[in-house]
């Protein structure tokens, strides 16, 4: 792993384009996509020379569209930094997106493309072929448009604030009272929270019948008849189908639904309440007063690479170089977008982390996930290819996930009093449980939604709602707040900025678990299997990556029953004693 950490402070070296290159506009990078589309490769020694070429070169761009991102995403507010980004999208993108389906369709009919290394190549000159295939020049602006309208959603969400106890609060920063005993203030905030919301739900609805009508396009100009298809093939998901997914869904209909309304019983009769309602499922049940794992983002962070350096020493110094760097931003203020991302920087080689952090243990948890994402980084960084360092969402989502739980017996990080730990911990294996109804219904929604399209507002908030209950049961009394469980998915970032990524946060879960308790039955043979897994970056397909990390890529009824009742079996296992 020290191989890993030997990171100078100047960018991975270049060797096709100058040191000291900057992108300003479309002119002044066009003549090095010229220089690529007029060199003829003779050989595979050649071929694969002129991809590292390419790879710079698109490692440059990624690079910089990447830093408009995360300063838009940091400052919403700044309309100077808002300007560059788009300038980005609408003036240099479209461009470059003509020249990559030159680039792709070039390489292909290279007479030596199909004798590159299936070994390490395989991935790769599948990814090309599929971009071939989907490539539409009349999608270039759509595309554009989608991301000129997603970002306003960020933009919506980050300007959210209410107040309270004559505080201006964020919706984060303002979460942080879900967790109060007192079920009077958890109502008042609720109630706030929902209000503020919902003074946006018709903005936001017409912002998403806008997207919806782009996206169902650019699946109609590439010759579908769903974008949920369209979809699927676009973000590369070889292994499995739409078809495959709703049988996930009916696994935690038939799985895990049950055991969540056991949960929630058991919520209700700790609380002590005769009922549950909507402001009731946040509050920690086994303690009157509301865990405190930090106090801001610099205690966040030593603690957390305090954990991680127990898993594995050299996972925290990962953590530690990225906040030297100042590749680290956690805290929530008012105008910055919600969420939270780890973002690789393919040319520095180093990941940079984005959160909001309100002093609460789900900004632990986000931050061991993002912490994965950000080891996953590291390892792959010396993997020739960048389109090989990024695996899909299945294997990205399986490193922060694993991360979480493999950082679980070490929480003591965060909590000294034994009582507060296993409350923390219990916590995390409820989460790892009640994931599972709330992204089938997400996902279910999503492939509704496009596969419906001509619906309206009121149908469309009918369908979430029958999904909502499908898949969470009504032991949750909504008596007078129907229509704030009917916007719910409102609320949900990747509906509006990233469809369809969603259903790997449950895959990966499932994955998540078996290499939990790989870990728990072969600690250092465990985390072996899990680093040795990251390390493949994706120079191998989802199943051949999971295999290496000594689990299975199965989303089935009984492999989701055997990862869920070893999930509810520890959970069982921790006692907290007041």
């Amino acid at each position: 792993m020290q191989e890993f950490l030997q990171i100078k402070d100047n960018k991975l070296a270049r060797t096709f384009l100058p040191t000291d290159f900057e992108i300003t506009d479309w002119e002044s990078i066009k003549i090095y996509y010229d220089q690529l589309m007029e060199a003829e490769p003779q050989g595979v020694e050649e071929l694969e020379k002129y991809l590292k070429r390419r790879n710079e070169l698109d490692g440059i761009v990624s690079e910089e569209y990447a830093w408009r991102y995360i300063r838009m995403t940091c400052n919403t507010q700044d309309e100077k930094i808002k300007e560059a980004f788009q300038f980005f999208v609408k003036e240099i993108i479209p461009h470059i997106s003509v020249y990559e389906d030159k680039l792709n369709r070039k390489l292909a009919a290279n007479p030596y493309f199909d004798q590159l290394d299936n070994n390490l190549y395989l991935t790769y000159t599948r990814q090309v072929k599929r971009a071939i295939e989907m490539f539409r020049e009349a999608n270039i602006p759509l595309s554009t448009e989608v991301q000129s309208l997603s970002q306003e959603y960020g933009s919506t969400m980050g300007a959210m604030t209410i107040e309270h106890d004559g505080k201006e609060l964020t919706l984060q920063q303002a979460g942080k009272y879900m967790e109060n005993r007192d079920q009077s203030v958890r109502e008042e905030v609720w109630k706030k929270l929902a209000e503020r919301r919902s003074q946006d739900s018709e903005k936001l609805q017409k912002l998403f019948d806008q997207l919806l009508e782009r996206r169902n396009q650019m699946a109609k100009n590439t010759g579908y008849d769903s974008y949920t298809r369209y979809k699927f093939d676009k973000m590369g998901r070889f292994d499995y189908q739409p078809e495959d997914t709703k049988d996930f869904h009916n696994a935690v209909e038939k799985v895990v639904k049950p055991i969540y309304q056991e949960l929630l019983q058991e919520r209700r009769r700790l609380l002590g309440l005769s009922e549950l309602r909507p402001w009731d499922l946040s509050v920690d049940i086994f303690g009157e007063v509301p865990l405190k794992p930090f106090e801001g983002a610099d205690q966040l962070l030593e603690r957390s690479v305090e954990a991680l350096t127990h898993v594995r020493g050299e996972l925290g110094e990962m953590i530690r170089i990225m906040d030297k760097k100042g590749f680290l931003d956690l805290d929530s203020r008012v105008g910055k977008a919600p969420g939270g991302y780890n973002y690789p920087l393919m040319e520095t080689g180093i990941p940079f982390i984005f959160m909001n952090a309100a002093g609460t243990q789900t900004d632990v948890i986000t931050m061991l996930h993002e912490s994965g994402h950000a080891v996953h980084s590291f390892v792959t960084r010396n993997i020739g290819l960048n389109a090989l360092k990024q695996p899909p969402s299945e294997v990205a989502e399986l490193a922060s996930m694993s991360m979480e739980l493999l950082c679980l017996d070490y929480y003591d990080a965060f909590y000294k009093d034994p009582t507060s730990l296993i409350r923390a911990q219990k916590g995390q294996l409820v989460r790892c449980i009640t994931i599972f109804p709330w992204v089938a219904t997400i996902d279910a929604f999503q492939q509704w939604t496009y596969d419906n399209p001509e619906h309206t507002h009121e149908e469309r908030n009918a369908a979430f709602d029958e999904l909502y209950i499908r898949f969470h049961g009504e032991t949750v009394n909504w008596e007078g707040f129907e229509d704030i469980r009917r916007n719910l998915w409102l609320k949900q970032m990747h509906i509006f900025e990233v469809p369809f990524y969603y259903i790997e946060y449950a895959i990966a879960q499932l994955g998540a678990l078996a290499v939990w308790r790989n870990f728990k039955q072969d600690p250092k043979g465990g985390l072996e299997q899990y680093l040795s897994a990251l390390k493949l970056g994706y120079t191998k397909t989802i199943p051949e990556i999971y295999n290496e990390a000594g689990i299975r890529f199965d989303f089935s009824e009984d492999y989701m029953r055997e990862a869920v009742e070893f999930c509810l079996k520890e959970y069982q296992g921790l006692s907290v004693v007041n």
